[in-house]
C-alpha cells in the first residue's frame, strides 16, 4: 500500500489550495482515512478524518468551516479542501489511511503519505 500526495505550495492568507492523496495497492473504501499536519518542534496533529464506518467527516475546531475532507472511492483518492487560509495554517500536511482490525486485539497499520509543505503569507 502506498499514498502519494499533490497538492500544496505557497498562498496568501484568505486563498484556497485542495490536497489530494491517492492510495495504490488496495481499496480505499476499506480504510479510515485523514489528515494531519506538522510544523517544526511541534507534534504532528490531526486534522480531519473520515471514518470508514460511517464516512462522517470530522473536523478539529481551528478548520470547522474552512476545511473538507472527502474521498473518491472509484479513484482511490482522499481530498482535503481548504478554504480561507490562514498563516497558522502553514505546516507540511499528511495523509494517514488505517486499516480495519487486523486480528482479534484490534491491531491496525497506518500508512502515510510523503507530506506536502503548505505555506500561507499574511
Amino acid at each position: 500500500v502506498q499514498l502519494v500526495q499533490s497538492g500544496g505550495g505557497l498562498v496568501q492568507s484568505g486563498e484556497s489550495l485542495r490536497l489530494s492523496c491517492e492510495l495504490s495497492g488496495w481499496t480505499l473504501e476499506v480504510y479510515s482515512i485523514g489528515w494531519f499536519r506538522q510544523v517544526p518542534g511541534k507534534e504532528r496533529e490531526g486534522v480531519s478524518c473520515l471514518n470508514r464506518e460511517d464516512n462522517q467527516p470530522y473536523y478539529i475546531e481551528s478548520v470547522k468551516g474552512r476545511f473538507m475532507v472527502s474521498r473518491d472511492n472509484a479513484k482511490n483518492t482522499v481530498y482535503l479542501q481548504m478554504n480561507s487560509l490562514r498563516p497558522e495554517d502553514t505546516a507540511v500536511y499528511y495523509c494517514n489511511a488505517e486499516t480495519p482490525p487486523l486480528n482479534i486485539e484490534g491491531s491496525t497499520v497506518n500508512y502515510w503519505g510523503q507530506g506536502t509543505q503548505v505555506t500561507v503569507s499574511s
